[in-house]
């Protein structure tokens, strides 16, 4: 039964869709918002997931292209959305077959947040390369602990690139071509 509730005041809606739901009272509880609410949250931890890489992801750009500038305040930001990361794929496992994904569309938003934050520009800054990047690759970028330095997060693709002959070594840009 829909709820015009659901409309006026949200918070309120929220309340008594867990009073039915806690008391059985399946008949009244506003199915459609509900399925919308539940897909809803789903997609909000995908945001979130994507938000924290794109925020890992500038941030191990500046520090890579601007090493003279490296500081307490980058590291410290590193290693917070390292362990955000891995909360929410703790908290969520099933985002980790997304997680491929994830990094392609937060790669943008690192790379304006570097050109946002330093003088350097989208042409200074290694391309996305969807081709080197997989679902195994991105759980690797995962696999980290929280006290290892800021680079070593990337080392692992230096070496995928260097392993692949037929391709172009891009030098520093490497560690960014996913």
């Amino acid at each position: 039964m829909p709820s015009n509730l659901y409309e006026t005041d949200f918070y309120a809606w929220t309340l008594e869709q867990s009073k039915l739901l806690k008391k059985g009272d399946f008949k009244h509880l506003d199915i459609p918002n509900l399925v919308e609410e539940i897909e809803s949250l789903g997609k909000q931890e995908r945001r979130e997931l994507e938000n924290c890489l794109g925020i890992l992801i500038g941030n191990l750009l500046k520090w890579d292209y601007q090493p003279e500038k490296r500081s307490k305040s980058w590291r410290a930001t590193i290693r917070e959305q390292r362990r955000e990361i891995l909360g929410l794929l703790k908290q969520s496992p099933s985002l980790k077959p997304y997680l491929a994904v994830a990094i392609a569309d937060a790669y943008e938003s690192g790379l304006d947040l570097v050109v946002k934050e330093t003088p350097l520009d989208y042409q200074d800054l290694p391309p996305m390369n969807l081709e080197d990047w997989n679902n195994e690759s991105a759980e690797r970028v995962t696999d980290f602990h929280l006290h290892q330095e800021p680079w070593q997060l990337t080392a692992f693709l230096d070496q995928q690139q260097h392993n692949n002959q037929d391709k172009e070594f891009y030098g520093k840009a490497t560690y960014w071509r996913f």
